[in-house]
């Protein structure tokens, strides 16, 4: 690939090292991708509001592409430019399909605000019924104790769902032949969450809208994740790029692999431009 023309990153588990953390070397790269007047978009499975501090850590004031491609984000206007979402009759017509194939399961559900920064801890547009168990430790816990009718009851850019004894990979498995397109299904960890979107939306479809801004066309991007969220970025980019540490989906989809999170693999591959 020559030089890209614009520049994509997951956040967890690609751009972030195993810390949580922006590395030196990564940070310093960043900075030379930008300086080079190339856009640095940070596409990720995170909602707007888990993007700025991200962003400051990496010097970045442009484009997210957020919550697995439904939110379009402008980091330096705070504000959201647009938003996919699942209506409460698709989130009711899922859920009861959930009920059925994953007995036990919880669910949560994100909403978003026309600004990012000014959200709270406890942000009411993340909210999940009463047996919602979070699988992250770090970012804000949902608002909890909802019956699933609240839950369901407004549009929604993201649905979370929880089974207390699955891995990801086998609820997908589960749950992929019944909705059959009708909603776009996707994970980002293998701790038993699954993430469900409005139907055809992924980080592509983000990403392809981030890049028309730019007059970018495919063959221009250069695109870095980690997880099976990340593989339809991989393959509509010009050169996707998995970690050392990705999924075996996202090694297969990619065009190269390059080293680990934890071993600045983001950098080590800028590098040889910038």
């Amino acid at each position: 690939m020559q030089r890209p023309s614009l520049v994509a990153s997951d956040v967890d588990g690609t751009l972030l090292t195993t810390l949580g953390r922006v590395s030196p070397r990564t940070a310093d790269t960043v900075r030379r991708v930008l300086a080079a007047d190339v856009p640095f978009v940070l596409a990720t499975g995170r909602p707007p509001r888990w993007v700025p501090e991200v962003a400051d850590a990496a010097g970045l004031t442009g484009y997210a592409v957020c919550s697995n491609g439904a939110v379009v984000y402008d980091i330096g206007a705070d504000r959201v430019l647009s938003a996919e979402l699942l209506t409460p009759v698709q989130l009711g017509d899922l859920a009861s399909v959930l009920d059925e194939v994953l007995p036990g399961c919880s669910m949560a559900s994100e909403s978003v605000a026309e600004t990012a920064r000014d959200s709270g801890p406890m942000n009411s547009d993340f909210v999940a019924d009463e047996s919602y168990d979070h699988p992250w430790d770090d970012g804000e816990q949902p608002l909890p104790g909802h019956k699933r009718a609240h839950v369901l009851a407004r549009p929604s850019v993201k649905l979370l769902v929880r089974h207390p004894s699955m891995a990801s990979a086998d609820m997908a498995a589960a749950v992929g032949p019944l909705i059959d397109g009708q909603v776009a299904m996707t994970y980002s960890t293998n701790a038993g969450l699954l993430e469900f979107a409005a139907p055809g939306v992924t980080k592509a479809t983000g990403l392809a809208a981030v890049a028309e801004r730019f007059g970018v066309p495919a063959s221009g991007v250069l695109a870095f994740g980690d997880m099976p969220n990340d593989v339809p970025m991989l393959r509509w980019a010009g050169h996707g790029v998995a970690m050392g540490n990705a999924h075996a989906d996202a090694l297969e989809a990619a065009d190269e692999v390059t080293a680990a999170n934890s071993e600045d693999g983001v950098a080590l591959v800028l590098e040889r431009w910038f």
